[in-house]
C-alpha cells in the first residue's frame, strides 16, 4: 500500500513539473542595478562631474550617472543638471524622485521647455494625467514646433479618455513629424495601455489620422492593427468622413474583406 502511494505521488510530481517550469518562465525578477564606476572624485569640478555623468548615462550605468550628477549639483545648482538627474531617475523608474528634480529644474529656469515636458512624463508614468497635461501644455507654449510634445500631450489626454483632445494633439504631432508614430507607438503610449480594447482604440485613432492626411499605406497598416486588437467599432470606417479617400483604395476593400482575426492576449 505504501509503495502504491509513493508511486502515485511520484507520478503526480512528474506530471506537475512542466506546469511548475512554465510558471517560473513567466516570473523573472530583474537583478537590481549595480554601481560599476569609481565614485566621484572630491576635487573634480562640477563640469567634469557633469560630463562623466553623461558618459555613464550613455553606457546605461544609471546609478553611477546619478552619483555624478548629485556630486555636480553639490558644487553647482543648475536646471540642466536637475533635468539630467530626473531623466536618469526615470530610467530607474524612480518616478517621484524624477518629478521632484524636474520641478527643481523648471523652478530655476521657467523657460526650460524640455524639463516641463519631462515633468509631464513623470506624472504620466504615475497615471496622473491631468497634471501631465498641464506640464505638456507649458512645454508646448515655449516650443510650439516640437512633435514629441504633442505626442505626449495626446497620450495624456488618451489616459484621461478624452478622445477628442487626444485626436487633436496626435494630429498636430503627425503634422509636424509624419513618422512620429512609427518610432513611438509601440514603445510609447501603447506600452502604457493595459487592455487590448484600449490598444485597439489607439490603433484605430492613428489609422484615422493617417487617412485624413492622405497616407494610405500607414492608415491601412494601423487599421489592420486595430482589427487584430479586436476594435469593436471597425465598421465605422464605412461612414467616417476621414476615411473617405482610403475607401477608394483597392487595398481597403481587400483588408475589410479579409477581416484579420483578433490576436488573443
Amino acid at each position: 500500500m505504501l509503495r502504491r502511494f509513493v508511486f502515485c505521488l511520484t507520478v503526480a510530481i512528474l506530471l506537475a513539473l512542466p506546469n511548475l517550469y512554465a510558471q517560473t518562465e513567466l516570473v523573472q525578477i530583474t537583478p537590481p542595478p549595480l554601481r560599476r564606476a569609481a565614485p566621484p572624485a572630491p576635487n573634480a569640478s562640477a563640469d567634469e562631474l557633469d560630463a562623466r555623468g553623461d558618459e555613464l548615462r550613455g553606457q546605461k550605468a544609471y546609478l553611477d550617472a546619478l552619483d555624478y550628477y548629485r556630486a555636480a549639483l553639490a558644487k553647482k545648482r543648475s536646471a540642466s543638471l536637475y533635468n539630467k538627474a530626473g531623466i536618469t531617475e526615470l530610467e530607474l523608474r524612480r518616478d517621484n524622485e524624477s518629478a521632484r528634480d524636474f520641478g527643481r529644474a523648471v523652478k530655476l529656469d521657467r523657460q526650460f521647455a524640455d524639463a516641463w515636458n519631462n515633468l509631464g512624463v513623470a506624472w504620466y508614468l504615475q497615471q496622473k494625467y491631468g497634471k501631465a497635461v498641464k506640464e505638456y501644455e507649458k512645454a508646448i507654449k515655449l516650443k510650439p514646433d516640437v512633435a514629441s510634445f504633442y505626442n505626449n500631450l495626446g497620450a495624456a489626454y488618451y489616459g484621461k479618455k478624452d478622445w477628442e483632445q487626444a485626436t487633436i494633439a496626435y494630429g498636430q504631432a503627425l503634422h509636424l513629424d509624419p513618422d512620429i508614430f512609427e518610432r513611438t507607438s509601440r514603445t510609447g503610449v501603447t506600452a502604457q495601455l493595459p487592455s487590448p480594447e484600449e490598444r485597439a482604440r489607439f490603433e484605430y485613432l492613428i489609422a484615422k489620422l493617417y487617412a485624413k492626411q492622405g497616407d494610405s499605406d500607414h492608415a491601412l497598416q494601423y487599421l489592420r492593427r486595430a482589427m487584430e486588437e479586436g476594435y469593436p467599432g471597425i465598421d465605422d470606417v464605412y461612414k467616417d468622413a476621414d476615411f473617405e479617400g482610403l475607401r477608394k483604395d483597392a487595398r481597403f476593400a481587400q483588408l475589410m474583406a479579409s477581416r484579420p482575426p483578433a490576436i488573443p492576449e
